[in-house]
């Protein structure tokens, strides 16, 4: 499957999406609509349990926004309509996709770029990887997602670091900060991610879908809300037959045979 500025691989239940906008990959309209309608498929393909992200020719995951693009939407009040608000949405989608995901990155992730990668669940970022939100030097501020997943990641004040000076931060300081979760040697960051992304596409599907809801709502709910839904996600999951499984393979001393399909209805009234 490929698109205009993406090419989607499925192997063994692992969808690599990669962005293939040369040299940089910048982010343009176009690219964001496609990204969404990828995504959109594959959230729906029983043949797929995880998603990898990651940019064409070596040089780049993402650099950020086309900037040739600005000055067109900016004559037709059309930054926040046509761009900003189309990303949030797409992002959107990235961060509260129902399936594991994983960002490969290779040396840049600037702007757009790193606000994509961090609505991903696990990051990935080679050795000699520059990760940044320079929006500032051109008279912006990250306003696709970033001011939000970034600072989750991060806290507020290492993000206020990488906003408001917008310089970029080597693999060693983004490991450290929290910002990605492994660091590998230049050129093998994609097979480290699709390995990851194997582990758990093979994993029970009901349980990573109910994991990813618990983790997204101790971000966005009180302490006591937040609690009370993972009380409730960990009922239905007790009914799934891959919970099943996993406790008596427990019991029997054995590796679990996990092969259940996302069905989100089990959690429809969670």
């Amino acid at each position: 499957m490929s698109t205009t500025f993406l090419s989607v691989d499925i192997r063994d239940r692992v969808a690599t999406l990669t962005l293939t906008n040369p040299p940089l990959n910048a982010v343009t309209l176009g690219m964001t609509r496609e990204l969404g309608a990828v995504l959109d498929r594959l959230a729906v393909d029983p043949e797929v349990g995880a998603i990898v992200l990651t940019g064409a020719g070596g040089r780049a995951f993402c650099c950020g926004s086309d900037i040739k693009e600005f000055p067109g939407l900016v004559a037709e009040g059309g930054i926040v309509s046509r761009k900003l608000a189309t990303e949030n949405a797409v992002y959107g989608q990235v961060a509260h996709f129902p399936k594991p995901t994983v960002a490969a990155i290779e040396r840049l992730a600037l702007g757009g770029g790193l606000e994509l990668a961090s609505g991903c669940d696990l990051i990935v970022a080679s050795a000699d990887a520059k990760l940044g939100l320079p929006e500032v030097k051109l008279g912006g501020f990250p306003g696709s997602g970033g001011t939000v997943r970034v600072t989750r990641r991060i806290g507020v004040g290492r993000a206020a670091e990488l906003m408001l000076l917008g310089d970029p931060i080597g693999a060693e300081q983004a490991l450290a900060w929290g910002l990605i979760n492994r660091i590998a040697a230049p050129g093998h960051v994609l097979d480290e991610a699709q390995a990851l992304a194997g582990r758990m596409a093979r994993g029970p599907a009901q349980a990573m879908f109910a994991c990813k809801r618990a983790l997204r709502d101790a971000g966005d709910l009180p302490e006591e809300a937040a609690i009370e839904n993972s009380l409730r996600l960990s009922e239905a999951l007790s009914r799934t037959s891959s919970f099943t499984e996993g406790v008596t393979a427990f019991i029997e001393k054995r590796p679990p045979a996990f092969g259940d399909r996302l069905d989100t209805s089990v959690f429809d009234r969670v």
